[in-house]
């Protein structure tokens, strides 16, 4: 990965940014993109999954409690990427965002798990008219970002998971953007297909072998309730190694750090204690009902009455409402697995790094310097017995003490008053001294343009749920709004310009065409109608055939005329007499 050096271009910053370097491998060639990155430092969060009960040699014991929850870190992402708001004049050299991704990381001492929150697009990626055939930018942003945060997140030894769920909406983080007719809104199983899709170029993709050359193995993992293995197979791309990368389970067992320890929790860990909550999660809302519902203690001893198994679970989520009447939703996983020899032993841990932050006041320490001994003071005993010279003694100590505090002369303040200037607390201060610590890793250049604490986070994603992308010129605003507000003014976009040169459409159907041609001889063709008769006539027996001449048509009779028009071949055949209108004898009238 690159190193961050930026060099400011009038107003427009010039970044060799380790992202935008990835970013510019995998978008069409001379097509300018700009991002905008945004994240927070690693803070205590609530623990994805609710602990387990002490694993007591007497399983019937009542008085079980529950054991510590894992201490859990959360770290929040934001990618946004905008493009030039088209050839009008007005907007010639304004942006519009086009997508929009949050990703939250969460890390334990077991493992890190990279939670994809939300992504949604604006429509206006038609703005760039790229020629027929191009892959889409929004997929292959999606899948370089999360290849970014799995190669800049890795710890050696540590377990490392991808997992989303897909519910199909009209629209996620840009209000109004389902009003834009060039917005291309996916079903519910078009998203599945989707997501499955941008997942397995992190297994199988060229662009992405350096990112996986770390790991012991990877694997994917899908569920969709409510379908079977051979319905829920269709939604996996159609590729060749698509079998073998992906398995239709969930991997909750694999990746839960209490199955892993059975000398604590022992072998049958409850599903209460293995299913992670996210927030917005239908699995998370399933969990919490379940818990409303039973008692503590029943809960502790023998779980929920019902699911008892994570089978049963997942066939009870099928008819939960996020998952039934008539729409699907797809959760998805991929782990990485450390390799073994990359294991470090417990006991030799790194030295954790420190940040250096400024305006940051240092103290010594005084470690190596013994402080002087002084006598501890002595307990009050039931004796009431005071020698009089130690009362004394006391008396005067606490009178001197008192007209020290009353002689200390005030300062007097003269002299002009010079106004000071307003101090807006940094940032830096919230942030963690540790870079690396045995709950989490926070890499430089895994950060964000643009760090930010939590509360400031909410704030800029609040301002962007209640902005307008309805049409463009609402859109160019709001992303002129939204970028100015989150950093204070300053500049923080990260420019890009496309690498990956486009595929030529015409040369892949000519040499399509060509390799048809050359199978000619081999293909067997299916015949036409004309040369099936033909054929068919040629190998049949010979039929005798009557001339024209020995064919007696059947007369037809003209409507206009009494005569009867015959055929030019029955003219030499004798005409039929006809009787005139006074020879026909008409019946009289009663």
């Amino acid at each position: 990965m690159a190193t961050t050096a930026q060099t400011r271009d009038g107003d427009r910053v010039v970044d060799s940014h380790p992202l935008a370097a990835e970013l510019a491998k995998v978008l069409p060639k001379d097509r300018k993109f700009t991002a905008y990155h945004l994240s927070t430092p690693p803070t205590i969060a609530d623990p994805l999954c609710l602990p387990p009960a002490y694993n007591n040699t007497s399983s019937d014991s009542k008085d079980r409690r529950p054991s510590k929850p894992l201490k859990t870190y959360c770290e929040k992402h934001f990618l946004a990427i905008s493009i030039g708001a088209g050839k009008e004049e007005a907007h010639r050299e304004k942006e519009i965002l086009v997508l929009g991704l949050e990703i939250y990381i969460y890390t334990t001492s077991f493992s890190t798990i990279i939670f994809v929150s939300k992504a949604d697009s604006t429509g206006y990626l038609n703005l760039l008219n790229l020629p027929k055939g191009t892959p889409s930018p929004i997929r292959e942003i999606t899948s370089c970002f999360l290849a970014f945060l799995v190669a800049n997140r890795r710890r050696q030894s540590k377990q490392l998971v991808v997992n989303l769920f897909a519910r199909a909406q009209s629209q996620y983080l840009f209000a109004g953007s389902v009003k834009n007719n060039g917005k291309h809104i996916l079903d519910d199983r078009g998203l599945v297909k989707w997501w499955c899709r941008v997942l397995n170029t992190l297994l199988e993709g060229a662009d992405y072998e350096d990112v996986r050359k770390p790991w012991e193995s990877m694997h994917g993992y899908l569920v969709i309730p409510g379908l079977d293995n051979y319905e829920t197979r269709a939604f996996l791309p159609r590729t060749s190694l698509a079998t073998s990368n992906w398995t239709l389970n969930h991997p909750l067992e694999k990746i839960s750090p209490y199955t892993n320890d059975p000398d604590s929790f022992g072998t049958n860990v409850h599903p209460r204690s293995l299913i992670p909550m996210y927030p917005d999660d239908p699995k998370a809302r399933f969990v919490q009902e379940l818990e409303e519902s039973t008692a503590e203690k029943a809960k502790l001893l023998n779980g929920w009455k019902t699911p008892k198994t994570l089978d049963q679970f997942w066939e009870m989520m099928a008819f939960r409402q996020e998952c039934s009447s008539g729409r699907l939703t797809g959760f998805l996983w991929v782990v990485f697995e450390p390799k073994a020899d990359s294991k470090p032993s417990s006991s030799t841990a790194k030295p954790a790094a420190t940040i250096p932050t400024p305006n940051a006041s240092f103290s010594t320490t005084t470690d190596d310097v013994t402080p002087p001994t002084t006598p501890r003071p002595t307990q009050r005993g039931n004796t009431s017995l005071t020698t009089p010279g130690a009362s004394s003694s006391k008396l005067n100590g606490l009178r001197t003490r008192k007209l020290r505090r009353k002689h200390k002369a005030k300062k007097v303040l003269s002299g002009p008053i010079i106004p000071r200037k307003p101090q807006i607390k940094t940032r830096q201060r919230e942030f963690p001294k540790l870079v690396e610590t045995p709950y989490y890793f926070w890499p430089k250049n895994g950060r964000g343009q643009v760090v930010l604490n939590d509360n400031s986070y909410k704030r800029a994603i609040e301002l962007l749920l209640h902005l307008e992308f309805g049409t463009l010129e609402q859109g160019v605003l709001s992303t002129a709004r939204w970028t100015r507000e989150v950093n204070m003014g300053e500049n923080w976009a990260l420019e890009i310009v496309g690498e990956r040169a486009a595929v030529d459409s015409t040369a892949s159907s000519s040499s399509t065409e060509e390799t048809v041609n050359n199978l000619s001889g081999v293909v067997r063709k299916k015949r036409s109608a004309d040369e099936a008769t033909s054929e068919s006539v040629l190998s049949s027996p010979a039929v005798n055939t009557l001339g024209d001449s020995l064919i007696r048509k059947k007369a037809k009779l003209d409507a206009s005329t009494t005569t009867t028009s015959v055929g030019p071949e029955a003219e030499s055949e004798p005409k039929a007499n006809v009787l005139g209108a006074g020879l026909v004898r008409k019946k009289p009238k009663a």
